[in-house]
């Protein structure tokens, strides 16, 4: 009982820590697992057993069989929480929760500039990750060829569980963010597959008949996991749309099909149930799910969990002598040659003819690092083929281990210096967070994003977030009050916050709550009816025009659904504009647009401009028409 709950208190603990300094969760909680585990045994307990022990160990007999006895007479129970292969079965369905959970955080949308990359990525890159590792580590250890190649194949994974925390911290251009994002997610099962795949080759004995084998098994994964995962995919939306589950069993229904989708797959073809959530979560993710979000937030919570009991368990699994096995200068080459040659080489030969710049190559290269997964299936696969006799499988767990530790303590220590030192760093984020997805915002948004914004919408209504998409723009659907905005990779670039709900006192507490996170460069909302009506209490944060609200804007639009644009000859013309859309209320200023085509925001706290430049121009919401003609009829009904 104590071990159980240490295990859930100190992975707690170390989730906190990793929040606290910014850095994946994953360096603390094997560090953890390190100290209760190997180190306790080694250092720490008088009796030389580690405070938490995984695998159950049995009691100790003596010659003829009896109960060895301890100093009061009493025979020495056994100890351990997993009997026989249980740890392994755990950690199996712990790893497929987590996979699941990051398949539904995948959006189609995203990767529409660096799709090709994404699929080079996994694929080529993956296969000179595979075949350069697996190389390196026979020469460098003196392996065997299977078992490199095995090494090869866990380490090919990098994982959302690692990726995401340092990218949260560090403002991206997206298509950069994205890339890492969605290759540390679709990677995993491909890892997985070819890690099986060799380990198949290990088990039949490297026979001539090997070929054949793993072919079949090949197909048989693939085949089984993604109709599988498509399957039950869209009989769970079905189900959940249709209402056939009640809401207070909605999350525990989803989590038993996951697990369900997971074993039945496993059945079929061993080792495919990966495949199979992931396809899942990736087609749960992009349907529309009336409870997409509510469910996410249950698997994330969920995961967090079960990653702090993971990590702190195989960590805790690992023995004093399997990590002097690495006490060698052999290591740091194998590290050196896969950290700073393997993964650089894969990413430039992947991103070839990609849109993607030097530095942005560059920095992809530099973050790699491994995650979950890896260290998992390399502690499953490592024990069998240890328990199994097979010469230098003792090797196998602790080098994984090593790339996992020394990869996420690089990354989470340099790459915000070394996104800076490349220049990929975004010192001024142009990104624009609109708060609510109404007609309105969509065609705002519509408009920034074909003038060279990366622009955010987001909105607690489902339909809104459906048919923003639908126009091609980046929408969440999200709760404001809630914490999980701050965590949110897609929103690294945003520098300027509009808040443009229909309620006012919504609109006043996004710019106090998140104003200083992601309006370093401008927070504005819409004016409210009293402030619109008494102009002595119109905001310096006012959005747009001062005598225009919610409603009015919400007029405009359905009247005149059109952004339009007039060029402006000098500072006098557009003042002359600005009083004149003050008299029309079908002509409404959004944005000032230089001559380099950059969008300056209009508010109420910067209506007039001293200086304009050639080929400005005002961007305004409402009818077309002839503004010289219509000039020269208010200086007419003037005189």
């Amino acid at each position: 009982m104590l071990e159980l709950a240490g295990i859930i208190i100190l992975g707690i603990l170390a989730q906190w820590v990793a929040w606290k300094f910014k850095i994946p969760a994953i360096l603390p909680l094997i560090l953890i697992g390190l100290l209760v585990g190997p180190i306790a045994a080694e250092f720490l307990s008088e009796d030389g057993s580690k405070w938490i022990e995984p695998m159950w160990i049995e009691p100790e007999l003596d010659d003829i069989g009896k109960p060895v006895l301890d100093e009061h007479g009493d025979p020495i129970p056994g100890r351990g929480l997993f009997p026989g292969e249980s740890l392994y079965y755990f950690v199996s369905l712990a790893i497929s929760i987590i996979l699941f959970e990051g398949g539904l955080t995948l959006r189609r949308s995203e990767i529409k500039n660096v799709g090709p990359v994404i699929t080079k990525l996994i694929t080529v890159g993956s296969a000179i990750t595979f075949f350069g590792s697996g190389i390196v580590a026979h020469y460098i250890f003196d392996l065997r060829w299977d078992l490199a190649f095995l090494f090869a194949g866990l380490i090919i994974v990098t994982g959302p569980t690692v990726i995401t925390p340092i990218l949260r911290n560090i403002p991206l251009k997206k298509d950069v963010s994205t890339v890492l994002k969605w290759e540390g997610i679709l990677i995993d099962p491909i890892g997985a597959l070819v890690a099986v795949l060799v380990f198949e080759f290990i088990s039949v004995g490297g026979d001539s008949g090997f070929t054949k084998t793993a072919l079949i098994e090949f197909g048989k994964i693939v085949l089984f996991g993604t109709t599988f995962g498509f399957t039950f995919a869209h009989a769970l939306a079905f189900a959940i749309n249709r209402k056939f589950i009640p809401h207070y069993l909605l999350n525990v229904v989803s989590l038993s099909t996951v697990l369900l989708v997971f074993v039945e797959s496993e059945l079929f073809a061993h080792e495919s149930g990966l495949l199979a959530v992931v396809v899942m979560g990736m087609v749960l993710g992009n349907s529309k799910l009336e409870n997409l979000k509510e469910l996410l937030y249950f698997k994330e919570s969920l995961s967090v969990l079960l990653i702090s009991i993971l990590f702190i368990l195989l960590a805790a699994n690992i023995n004093i002598d399997d990590l002097m096995l690495l006490y060698t200068w052999k290591t740091a080459v194998l590290f050196a040659v896969v950290v700073f040659l393997i993964r650089p080489l894969a990413v430039f030969v992947s991103t070839h003819g990609s849109k993607l710049n030097l530095n942005e190559k560059l920095f992809i290269s530099w973050v790699g690092p491994r995650g979950i997964v890896a260290a998992g299936i390399a502690s499953l696969f490592g024990s069998k083929l240890m328990r199994e006799g097979v010469e230098g499988a003792e090797y196998i767990t602790p080098l994984v281990f090593m790339i996992v530790l020394g990869t996420v303590l690089l990354n989470a220590t340099t790459a915000r210096l070394f996104a800076r030192l490349v220049g990929v760093f975004l010192t001024k984020s142009n990104g624009i967070l609109i708060v609510g997805a109404s007609k309105l915002p969509r065609l705002l948004g519509h408009y920034l994003v074909n003038n060279g914004r990366h622009v955010v919408l987001i909105d607690s209504n489902q339909n809104n977030i459906d048919k923003a998409e639908e126009l091609g723009l980046d929408a969440l659907n999200s709760n404001i009050y809630s914490d999980t905005l701050s965590d949110n990779i897609e929103l690294n670039d945003v520098g300027y916050i509009m808040a443009m709900t229909g309620n006012s006192d919504i609109n006043a507490y996004v710019i106090e709550k998140f104003g200083k996170e992601f309006g370093e460069n401008g927070s504005y909302r819409l004016v409210t009816s009293d402030e619109m009506n008494n102009p002595d209490k119109n905001p310096k944060e006012g959005l747009f025009s001062p005598t225009d609200d919610y409603i009015n804007l919400t007029e405009v639009t359905r009247k005149y659904p059109a952004i339009q644009e007039i060029e402006i000859a000098d500072a006098a013309h557009y003042e002359s504009l600005m009083e004149m859309a003050s008299k029309d209320q079908y002509m409404i200023p959004l944005f000032l647009k230089d001559e380099e085509g950059e969008l300056h925001i209009i508010s109420t706290g910067n209506m007039k401009v001293d200086e304009i430049g050639n080929d400005n121009k005002l961007v305004y919401l409402g009818k077309p028409f002839d503004v010289e003609k219509v000039a020269k009829e208010d200086i007419e009904l003037t005189k």
